[in-house]
C-alpha cells in the first residue's frame, strides 16, 4: 500500500540505526505510536529492501488491519495518512536516491547485496551513473553497471540503457558473445568482459548466473 514511498529509494542502514531503527531476526524494526497513541506502528525493512507495516491498538493490544485493506472512511483514511507520513520521515532521513531505474538492474543490485553483501562502489565524480562491484577479499572488480546510449554498444538507438559489465573466460569470449543480447565489454578489456543490458532481454536467473561465474573469476 506504501510502496509508492521507498520506490527509487536506497535505505542506509547506518542510518537507519541513528533513526531509532533496531537489528532484529535480520530485519531492521521500528516502533512509534501514532494518533496521540492510540495506536503503535511498528515497522520492519528487510535487507533486500521490503518494508512491512503492522498496526496495534494500544488500548487493547489488538491489530488493527483495516488500514490495509479496501476500506474507506474518514478514520481508516486518517490512520493511512499517519502511517505514510512516519515513513516519509523515515525515506527523508535514512534513504538515498536509487541511481539505477529499470528493474533488473533493481534485481541484480539486490542479488548482490544478499549473495555477498555488496554495495556498488562510485568511483567517478564526472560519470556519477557508473558503479562496479568488487570482492572483499582481493579487491578486483567482478561487475558494473553504467549508463550509456545504446549505439555505442551496438543497438539501433541513441535513448541511454542501463548495462552490466561481468567477467568472462578469455578462452571461451568467442562462445560467451555468440548467445543471443551479450555483447563486448564496454569500457572493459573485450577479452576478458562482455556486456548485457538491463532491459529482461537476458533473463533473470540467467543473469543471475553469470553474476555468480563472474565472481568466482575475480577471484583468481
Amino acid at each position: 500500500m506504501f510502496e509508492d514511498i521507498f520506490k527509487r529509494k536506497k535505505q542506509n542502514p547506518e542510518k537507519l540505526q541513528d533513526y531509532g531503527f533496531l537489528d532484529l531476526d535480520g530485519k531492521m524494526s521500528y516502533e512509534a505510536k501514532i494518533l496521540n497513541g492510540t495506536f503503535l506502528l511498528k515497522v520492519s525493512v528487510s535487507k533486500s529492501g521490503n518494508v512491512e507495516t503492522d498496526l496495534i491498538e494500544i488500548e487493547n493490544g489488538e491489530p488493527y488491519i483495516l488500514y490495509k485493506t479496501n476500506a474507506a472512511g474518514t478514520y481508516v483514511g486518517e490512520v493511512r495518512a499517519a502511517i505514510e507520513a512516519v515513513l516519509m520521515d523515515v525515506v527523508e532521513h535514512c534513504y538515498e536516491p536509487v541511481v539505477f531505474k529499470s528493474e533488473q538492474a533493481e534485481m541484480v543490485i539486490r542479488y548482490v547485496r544478499d549473495a555477498y553483501g555488496d554495495e556498488l562502489e562510485f568511483l567517478w565524480t564526472k560519470f556519477p551513473d557508473n558503479a562496479v562491484w568488487r570482492r572483499k577479499d582481493n579487491e578486483k572488480w567482478y561487475g558494473a553497471i553504467l549508463t550509456v546510449a545504446g549505439h555505442k554498444i551496438g543497438l539501433d538507438t541513441h535513448v541511454m540503457v542501463e548495462i552490466i559489465d561481468l567477467r568472462m573466460d578469455a578462452k571461451k569470449a568467442s562462445d560467451v558473445l555468440s548467445r543471443k543480447n551479450y555483447y563486448p565489454g564496454w569500457h572493459m578489456n573485450k577479452k576478458s568482459w562482455y556486456t548485457i543490458v538491463l532491459d529482461g532481454s537476458v533473463p533473470d536467473d540467467e543473469l543471475r548466473e553469470r553474476i555468480t561465474e563472474s565472481y568466482e573469476l575475480a577471484e583468481k
